[in-house]
């Protein structure tokens, strides 16, 4: 061989080889990353995944919450998700349960419907983020001044007929509005409220056959709070 084609075969050479070996690396450390990316976090249970929020909420009211890199672990959430705590929310464009709680990306699972009541879609999102996700709570999370709420009241006192589809939020938020006006509240508004979060509570405890289970194998906690549009402060009820 002559002198110039060893040359040239030698660089070719020593390129190749290069570039395999940082194809071997990254692909190892590909691996790596998606091995962490999968693997499950330590499951957070019921009562210290309310303390979670509870404290993050006390964050956000104060105006004081934690600086986040919104970039940071992008890759790895699209691999897999591990949220500690689901929230059936009204989706009342005020509330936002990841800002209220002060949480990043992945770590709540969000069902959203306005009036914050439990229906089939709803529970089926719910059990998926318990059965599959390993959610060990789930907080009803009502507010203050809610639309759908006013609207149901509105109804039952005066008959009012709505247009469309709005009757089956209606239909779904009267039994606590009856249930409130049974004390003669002062604030018919405020009492419906937690009386809807209240009823979801429960409704989402005794719901067969997942949820029920989980609750009595001590795997869900489920519980209710009002989020105020004005302090943002979220107060159990």
């Amino acid at each position: 061989m002559c002198e110039n084609c060893l040359t040239t075969f030698t660089a070719r050479s020593r390129r190749s080889f290069l570039k395999g070996a940082a194809g071997l690396a990254f692909a190892g450390y590909a691996g790596s990353a998606f091995a962490q990316s999968t693997t499950p976090a330590q499951p957070v249970a019921g009562e210290a995944a309310l303390k979670r929020l509870t404290e993050g909420n006390a964050r956000y009211a104060a105006n004081q919450p934690r600086e986040r890199d919104f970039s940071a672990g992008r890759a790895a959430r699209a691999q897999s998700q591990y949220p500690f705590a689901s929230i059936l929310s009204c989706a009342d464009s005020r509330v936002a349960p990841e800002l209220a709680f002060d949480q990043g990306p992945g770590d709540l699972f969000v069902v959203r419907v306005a009036g914050n009541f439990v229906n089939e879609d709803g529970l089926a999102s719910l059990e998926y983020g318990a059965q599959v996700l390993g959610s060990q709570l789930i907080l009803v999370l009502g507010h203050t001044g809610c639309g759908a709420v006013a609207a149901t009241i509105d109804v039952v006192k005066n008959n009012t007929k709505l247009p469309g589809h709005l009757p089956s939020l209606i239909g779904a938020i009267r039994p606590a509005v009856l249930e409130a006006q049974k004390e003669s509240p002062a604030d018919l508004l405020k009492a419906a409220t937690i009386a809807n979060v209240r009823f979801n509570v429960e409704s989402l405890k005794r719901a067969k056959p997942v949820l029920a289970q989980r609750m009595a194998e001590k795997k869900l906690v489920v519980a209710g709070g009002v989020y105020d549009l004005a302090t943002g402060k979220v107060e159990l009820v």
